[in-house]
C-alpha cells in the first residue's frame, strides 16, 4: 500500500481523495479548528498540529512515497496583497521544503511530491514564484505542473494548480507524458509560466498526461438542500436588498428565471464594482447555470456565496449551508463538518476538491508509485 505525509491538511481532503488505498504516515496543520475536524474524520493518531517551520525530521515517521502540500494561497492569489513566496501564508512553501531536504539527507525524501495552490501562482511576481519553486524542485526531482477546473468533477468553477514532482532517477512510463502541452491541463497561463523556468529547471520539465475525465453528472441546483441546516431564509426585506444591488443584467437573469417556471437556482457573490457615475459600489451578481462560483474562505463575510432560489415565481435568498458548501468540495453527507457556520465554511473553501485528488492520483501519482519503489529497493 502506497503511503503520504499531508501537509497543510485542513480537514484532509486530500486524504479523501487519495483513498483507502493509501495510508498516511503524518498529517500537519497549524490551525486547532482544522486540526479537530481532521481529528473527527480521521482519527489524530498520524496528527501533528505544529507550525511546519518548527517540524523537524524526527516528527516524520518512515518514508512515504508522496508528499502532498495544499500550502497557503493568500499572498499568491489575485485577490491578494501580492506578497507571494516572501508573504507569511504562502511562504510557509519555503520551511515545508526544507524539511523535504532534511529528509533527502537521510536518504527518506518522499519519491513524489504534489504541491497544490491557487493559478495565481502562475504570475505572482511576473512569474518569479513559480520559478522559483521550479528551482527548487530541479535539485532533486523531475516535474511537471497542469491546471485541473474542479468544474469537470463538481458543480463548481474552481480552477487550481498541481505541481508534481518525482524524484530523479524514476523510470517515468511513457504513457503518462507528452511532448507538448495539452491545452486542456497546460492552459496559455500555465505555457507562459512554463517559458520563464530557468534553463536549469526547464531540463528537468515533464509534460504530465491525463485522461479526460468522464462527463459530470451533477449540477449545482442537486446539492441544494430544501431544508438547510446551519443558516437561515433571509427576510423579504433582506432578498430585496440583495436584488437592489444587482445590475440591469443581473436583475434581467433573475426576472428570466421567474418566467422560465420551474424551480431555478442562482449563485451570488457581492463584488464592488464601479457604477455609471465611475464612483465605488457593492454589486450582487448572480449566475444560473447550475455551476457554483468559486468558494472561498469568509474573510470579512464579503466572500460567503448566496443563493438565490426562483421558484413558483416566487424568489428567496440565504447562504450556501456548510453542508451544501461541502458537497461542492466532492465531500460525501457523512464527513463531519464543524458545528460553528463560518468554521465549517473556512473548512470547505480552504480545501481541494476530492474526485480532482482521485482523478490525479489513479492516473497519474499510483501509476508512478511502482517505478518509484523499485528504484528505492535497487538503492537500498
Amino acid at each position: 500500500m502506497p503511503s503520504f505525509y499531508e501537509f497543510f491538511a485542513g480537514g484532509g481532503m486530500a486524504r479523501a481523495g487519495l483513498g483507502e488505498g493509501w495510508a498516511c504516515l503524518f498529517a500537519n496543520d497549524i490551525d486547532e479548528k482544522k486540526g479537530a475536524s481532521y481529528a473527527a474524520n480521521w482519527g489524530d493518531d498520524h496528527l501533528t498540529i505544529e507550525d511546519v517551520g518548527k517540524l523537524t525530521t524526527k516528527n516524520l515517521p518512515g518514508s512515504a512515497d508522496l508528499a502532498w502540500a495544499s500550502f497557503p494561497c493568500q499572498d499568491l492569489s489575485l485577490a491578494g496583497d501580492g506578497a507571494g513566496l516572501k508573504g507569511e501564508r504562502s511562504g510557509t512553501f519555503w520551511p515545508f521544503w526544507r524539511l523535504m531536504q532534511a529528509l533527502g539527507k537521510e536518504d527518506r525524501n518522499p519519491s513524489i511530491i504534489v504541491l497544490e495552490n491557487v493559478i495565481g501562482a502562475l504570475s505572482s511576481h511576473g512569474g518569479k514564484d513559480f520559478a522559483s519553486i521550479g528551482a527548487a524542485l530541479a535539485a532533486n526531482y523531475r516535474f511537471g505542473a497542469l491546471v485541473i477546473d474542479a468544474v469537470r468533477f463538481v458543480p463548481q468553477s474552481r480552477p487550481r494548480l498541481f505541481i508534481v514532482g518525482i524524484r530523479k532517477g524514476v523510470e517515468i512510463p511513457a504513457h503518462l507524458t507528452q511532448v507538448q502541452p495539452d491545452a486542456l491541463w497546460h492552459p496559455r497561463h500555465l505555457v507562459a509560466a512554463h517559458g520563464k523556468l530557468s534553463q536549469r529547471a526547464k531540463n528537468e520539465w515533464i509534460w504530465w498526461r491525463l485522461p479526460m475525465p468522464p462527463a459530470r453528472q451533477s449540477v449545482f441546483s442537486q446539492l441544494i438542500e430544501d431544508e438547510p441546516h446551519g443558516v437561515a431564509w433571509h427576510t423579504p426585506s433582506e432578498t430585496k436588498r440583495l436584488l437592489s444591488l444587482m445590475s440591469p443584467i443581473n436583475r434581467r437573469k433573475v426576472e428570466d428565471a421567474k418566467r422560465s417556471g420551474g424551480r431555478k437556482v442562482g449563485g451570488v457573490y457581492k463584488r464592488t464594482r464601479k457604477d455609471e457615475n465611475g464612483k465605488r459600489a457593492q454589486r450582487a451578481e448572480v449566475r444560473f447555470d447550475d455551476i457554483s462560483g468559486c468558494l472561498r474562505t469568509p474573510v470579512g463575510g464579503s466572500s460567503r456565496q448566496t443563493l438565490v432560489i426562483v421558484e413558483d415565481g416566487k424568489v428567496r435568498s440565504r447562504l450556501l449551508s456548510p453542508r451544501e458548501a461541502a458537497r461542492l468540495m466532492g465531500l460525501p453527507d457523512a464527513y463531519a463538518l464543524p458545528k460553528n457556520y463560518n468554521e465549517a465554511y473556512h473548512l470547505s473553501g480552504d480545501g481541494v476538491v476530492v474526485p480532482v485528488v482521485r482523478h490525479l492520483a489513479a492516473h497519474l501519482l499510483e501509476p508512478l508509485i511502482a517505478p518509484a519503489k523499485t528504484k528505492s529497493k535497487e538503492a537500498a
